[in-house]
């Protein structure tokens, strides 16, 4: 996980963890883009909106990055399959030739 998605799961709570029971949506609404501009302001970001595309981004590419590893072991796995076996017992099954 990049800084920018940790610093964003810190800093912009999710759920229960949002503001107090109290606060309306509109209230949370500027909670949220205070936090949101304060974090804009630490990493250096032209607009909040540059800010939510990094951050999508990095998500998109964590998202990817995890898939590719699930394939690359697949594929490992697939790599030692004993083919020889495999062929044997398709043979003795009642669907092989």
């Amino acid at each position: 996980m990049t800084d920018t998605l940790k610093l964003l799961r810190a800093r912009l709570p999710i759920g229960d963890n949002m503001g107090s029971p109290n606060m309306t949506s509109v209230s949370v609404s500027f909670d949220v883009r205070r936090q949101l501009n304060s974090m804009r302001a630490m990493g250096n970001h032209a607009s909040v909106d540059d800010l939510l595309n990094q951050v999508l981004q990095e998500y998109r590419m964590a998202q990817l990055r995890a898939e590719a590893d699930k394939l690359r072991n697949r594929l490992r796995d697939i790599g030692q399959t004993d083919v020889e076996a495999l062929v044997e017992r398709l043979g003795h099954s009642p669907y092989g030739g």
